[in-house]
């Protein structure tokens, strides 16, 4: 127990020893105003538990561009239209990438959302922008859509006439989470009349944000990183892996499709299985969106 008390009492030392370090050899100088920072914590003690109106309240202080120290991390806040339009439109190159949460970094590597501004997410989001969100891609799925509201409204009408209660927020998942396979795998994940898959569904990507949003001493003390002391990259990690088992059966049924020679259904999982079967990386997807913007025209 001694040895213990030892250990830890000279592990905080360091640790403050650090911080004190760390704050001397990055003074404020060249940072926009902002409170001054505590040592080991930094400005962390006015977050409070409503960080946004906290931040609001900071700005009324020390103005639109302040700077804050979030335990060892520098963080500029930006609040308000004139200090946002220069840094996402005038100077949006240089300020694209970002931030990465500790509990996604394993993901990030493999989603548009995280990557940086590189050729590969540049590739990604051309394709998502012509095969998911271009208009005319939204006016060829407009029947997909009103068919899915479609079964939406005739399932609620069936529950009243046998008065039966609606969970609203399960079966607007569940059309919601049906639109996207539709439009992805060509097929629904779940239906309406099935509680127990569709509320899975609906529990691990809920629990799935709370894992991405969670405060994290890793991101506040990055050298804390490897040892995950909460845990929350091991819990986002398993929770991904429930998501993905779904995913999996789609793409290995689509692929044992395919080597039996199916017909394509030239949706978004055919275009992505093309990008993976070719053996040039980025140039591949780049190739794959010239090819069927060609196809669309």
């Amino acid at each position: 127990m001694a040895e213990l008390r030892s250990w830890l009492s000279w592990l905080i030392a360091s640790l403050i020893a650090v911080c004190f370090l760390d704050l001397l050899a990055h003074p404020r100088r060249g940072l926009p105003p902002g409170p001054r920072p505590l040592p080991l914590v930094g400005n962390l003690h006015l977050l409070g538990d409503q960080p946004h109106r906290s931040l609001a309240g900071l700005a009324k202080l020390y103005g639109p561009l302040m700077s804050l120290r979030l335990g060892t991390v520098t963080t500029v806040v930006v609040s308000s239209p004139e200090a946002a339009r220069e840094f996402l439109q005038k100077h949006d190159a240089v300020f694209a990438t970002r931030f990465v949460p500790d509990a996604t970094v394993d993901h990030a590597k493999n989603s548009v959302v995280w990557l940086p501004n590189s050729p590969r997410w540049r590739a990604l989001r051309k394709i998502m922008g012509r095969e998911l969100f271009a208009p005319h891609r939204l006016d060829a799925l407009q029947h997909l859509r009103r068919e899915k509201v479609q079964l939406l409204v005739d399932h609620v009408g069936r529950l009243a006439r046998e008065g039966v209660a609606v969970d609203v927020g399960r079966v607007a998942f569940t059309t919601m989470l049906n639109l996207l396979s539709s439009t992805m795998f060509s097929c629904d994940l779940t239906n309406l009349d099935d509680h127990g898959e569709s509320k899975g569904f609906q529990e691990v990507v809920t629990e799935i944000m709370e894992a991405a949003a969670s405060p994290n001493m890793s991101d506040f003390y990055p050298a804390l990183a490897a040892a995950d002391l909460q845990g929350c990259r091991r819990r986002f990690a398993r929770l991904l892996a429930r998501l993905h088992r779904a995913f999996d059966v789609e793409i290995d049924r689509r692929v044992h499709d395919r080597k039996a020679g199916q017909p394509r259904k030239d949706d978004f999982l055919d275009l992505l299985l093309d990008s993976e079967m070719d053996n040039n990386g980025t140039a591949g997807l780049d190739h794959i969106v010239t090819r069927y913007g060609r196809c669309l025209r």
